[in-house]
């Protein structure tokens, strides 16, 4: 079913709930497909539309907030397993076929503030940023109920991008001037681009994508993120949201429970996908976060592969009463594994619908966005 923005605003900020949502966020991981074909499933099921899942219809503000320019991506080799290219930053990078869909980087530009100089333009503020086309586009669909959306580099994301994670880590400590000059670049960037873009329409859902934690935790604690992270989080945050942005939305996967206070301090309260198998417990947090934080995702992934009777009680203590009161898209915690049967999928989906007191499929109703933002 297709929602329109108020009804998602009103879902997310913990308003007034008529329906609950259930989406898939990501799809289905790479090989899944033929699987799925292999066990009867029909095109509308392997293409994810019929299975009538709930989305909003969104679109970007018209405002680009990233890296721009660089170097002309060039394919250094190629065989029939992978696929080696040099990046806009003149990184190595590395795609295996039928594995993965983001390419690895071998190698990284920025080891100190020299190297950071060379790159650091790709990142400054100019007025071609914004493309003031797409900035009425977005006007005139968001009248029409669609979702206007901004993202923004992440504060950890991006500077693992220029160093990788063991260099960034320790830079924290060993370069914070570094550190300090590429978060303030981007958050300039940010600011400036989002002011002036929402000066003629609200964006809805600010979004950024950080991926900073595994199953033992975050890569980086609640200290560097008040240092180093929050001034750019909040800068941006603090003026969108006094100009009616409602949606701080944070991708990453992984534990991030002991991080979760500070990125409430730096404006967030959206989290996905909440990943069970590292500890992420939606249940748990609603009841510790209450109204502060909504959630998408966190239903096991993994029990798809299990028995019915475990995707029965994995749905009904994470779709108790508790959860429905607002603040929560229900869906997978990532994308479907590969694995997982075509029937206990269907039977995933047709129980979760009947839980959630969603209308039961009858092929007619059809429809899928990714709801990853």
């Amino acid at each position: 079913m297709k929602w329109t923005r108020e009804d998602y605003i009103e879902l997310m900020t913990f308003g007034n709930v008529e329906r609950q949502m259930f989406v898939e966020l990501f799809g289905p991981l790479i090989g899944l497909e033929e699987e799925w074909k292999g066990q009867g499933a029909s095109q509308d099921q392997m293409n994810m539309i019929g299975f009538d899942f709930d989305y909003v219809p969104k679109i970007n503000c018209g405002g680009d907030t990233f890296r721009r320019g660089g170097l002309k991506p060039t394919v250094l080799e190629e065989t029939h397993e992978y696929i080696i290219h040099m990046d806009d930053l003149g990184r190595t990078m590395k795609l295996c076929k039928g594995k993965a869909t983001i390419p690895l980087p071998l190698d990284y530009p920025v080891k100190d503030m020299d190297s950071w100089l060379k790159v650091k333009s790709m990142y400054q503020f100019s007025e071609d940023r914004i493309n003031w086309d797409a900035v009425e586009a977005a006007k005139n669909a968001q009248k029409n109920g669609v979702l206007v959306r901004a993202d923004i580099p992440g504060g950890f994301d991006e500077a693992r991008e220029l160093m990788g994670e063991e260099e960034l880590c320790l830079s924290y400590y060993t370069q914070p001037e570094l550190m300090y000059d590429i978060i303030d670049t981007i958050s300039q960037t940010a600011y400036q681009v989002l002011d002036r873009v929402s000066d003629h329409v609200v964006i809805d859902n600010l979004s950024v994508h950080e991926d900073m934690a595994g199953k033992s935790g975050p890569l980086i604690g609640p200290n560097i993120i008040t240092k180093f992270i929050k001034p750019y989080y909040r800068s941006v945050w603090d003026m969108l949201s006094s100009k009616g942005t409602k949606i701080f939305s944070q991708d990453s996967d992984g534990d991030m429970n002991s991080v979760i206070d500070s990125f409430l301090d730096c404006g967030v309260n959206v989290m996905y996908p909440a990943e069970p198998a590292a500890g992420m417990d939606i249940v748990k947090l609603r009841k510790k976060y209450g109204d502060r934080l909504a959630f998408k995702g966190g239903i096991d992934k993994h029990i798809l592969r299990s028995s019915k009777d475990a995707i029965l009680k994995e749905l009904e203590y994470k779709m108790q009463p508790l959860m429905k009161g607002g603040g929560m898209v229900f869906g997978l915690d990532h994308r479907i594994p590969n694995g997982t049967p075509l029937e206990n999928y269907i039977y995933y989906i047709n129980t979760s619908r009947e839980i959630l007191g969603l209308p039961p499929l009858d092929g007619q109703r059809k429809g899928w966005e990714r709801m990853a933002f």
